[in-house]
């Protein structure tokens, strides 16, 4: 029988070599470390998965979820994902920054973060359940050909990517949803490629703010949105980024 060690070296080769494209390993504030989901978990027996702030989803190619999918609720947290069983705590006001594995340079495109309360306890709630809240966004920086994006700066500081948690928002149990959206064949209908990566979250602090009532993941996106079909290659000057508006009233 494979030793877990055999198992789990062969499993990151395999990850390693994978057609599509990176996810979040963990997160850290104030220099604290928690770990993410592992696509490894999937080969693993029950017992010896870790239990992670991260979200388990069916991404073990480190794939994507295509616009074809936005009506469905894998748009949410990845394909059938499953609730984190931990927290990565995080005062209101300070910066949390996220951790992909790896990211390609062709994939260029926006980041976005969404907030959602989970009113109790994130680790028995379902992906539908969840309401968002954008409270971060980022996209194209400097125009010319392609152009630079906020992913190249992803890729510049070490596949990190930082947001701020509004420094007024109410102390709570929280899943945070951080997404590169990759525009690289997203000229095509049904050709852009959405990485949603989600993250329990316990937000300490004395802030009052509650966040909106949000939007049902199902509702983020259409798949003919301005920001989603998209010529990455006509020399854009602009970029709308998709999705709700970005919620400003707790910072």
């Amino acid at each position: 029988m494979l030793s877990t060690t055999i198992l789990l070296g062969a499993v990151a080769a395999l990850l390693d070599t994978a057609s599509a494209h990176g996810y979040v390993s963990g997160v850290t504030t104030n220099g604290a470390w928690t770990a993410g989901s592992n696509p490894v978990w999937y080969y693993l027996p029950s017992a010896q998965r870790a239990q992670t702030a991260g979200w388990d989803a069916l991404n073990q190619d480190n794939g994507f979820v295509e616009p074809a999918s936005l009506g469905t609720d894998n748009i949410n947290c990845h394909k059938s994902a499953t609730a984190g069983k931990q927290y990565a705590t995080v005062a209101a006001g300070d910066s949390l920054k996220l951790y992909w594995n790896t990211w390609p340079d062709t994939h260029k495109g926006p980041i976005i973060n969404y907030i959602a309360p989970c009113n109790g306890d994130c680790t028995t709630l379902t992906p539908g359940s969840l309401r968002w809240t954008k409270i971060s966004q980022g996209g194209l920086i400097t125009p010319g050909g392609s152009g630079t994006w906020v992913t190249d700066d992803l890729i510049k500081n070490n596949f990190t990517s930082s947001t701020t948690i509004p420094r007024n928002l109410k102390a709570g149990n929280y899943v945070i949803r951080h997404e590169i959206i990759a525009l690289h064949s997203a000229s095509n209908d049904n050709g852009a490629q959405f990485y949603p990566q989600c993250l329990n979250l316990k937000v300490t602090g004395s802030g009052s703010v509650a966040p909106p009532s949000g939007v049902a993941g199902t509702a983020l996106y259409k798949r003919n949105d301005a920001g989603v079909l998209f010529n990455l290659y006509s020399n854009p000057t602009s970029y709308p980024i998709p999705g709700p508006a970005l919620w400003t009233g707790a910072n």
